[in-house]
């Protein structure tokens, strides 16, 4: 019995490894398999966005509206291609629209409505050919509208506002049938 406690006082003197690697430190895998701590993003097979783990392969929507999100939609959303609906309005959502968006051609719903997104619509939407409702409004976005977006034949419906030079915001809704 007094060897087995010596041996785990022992034991319990050395310093331990975090997943980082570093003897005695405190990152902690995430439920994604990320360690905490060593500036990893995201682990195979998945992508950490806003504290949240979500699957590559099967997530296919996205319903986080009025869930008080802030700060910029991170780039790594892109890598989610099964996504069909990505519902993110009425939340605190700054900065650009990331041209990843472009890297989710299964979307068919897009609603970034009501947040404070600003500069102007990338390109990169026209990638998105399946898309039915796109609604952009109540944002701070600048330019015109992308050609690029005569390439989704889909649309139901389209609602964008775009702050014009003369300090006003214009704001369009178009529904096709």
């Amino acid at each position: 019995m007094k060897r087995l406690i010596i041996l785990l006082l022992i034991v319990g003197c050395y310093p331990r490894e975090d997943c980082a690697g570093v003897e005695g430190g405190e990152a902690e895998l995430d439920n994604c398999g990320v360690c905490e701590g060593d500036g990893t993003i995201a682990s195979d097979g998945y992508v950490l966005l806003w504290g949240e783990c979500y699957d590559i392969e099967t997530t296919t929507t996205l319903y986080l509206s009025s869930n008080e999100l802030t700060g910029q939609i991170p780039p790594e959303i892109g890598n989610l291609t099964n996504l069909t609906t990505l519902w993110l309005s009425s939340n605190e959502l700054t900065g650009e629209i990331p041209s990843e968006i472009g890297s989710l051609i299964n979307l068919t719903y897009l609603n970034l409505y009501n947040n404070q997104l600003t500069g102007e619509i990338p390109d990169s939407i026209g990638n998105l050919t399946n898309l039915t409702t796109l609604n952009l409004g109540n944002n701070q976005l600048t330019g015109e509208i992308p050609d690029s977006i005569g390439n989704t034949h889909q649309f139901n419906s389209f609602e964008f506002t775009v702050e014009s030079t003369h300090r006003r915001n214009i704001t369009s809704s178009m529904w096709f049938d």
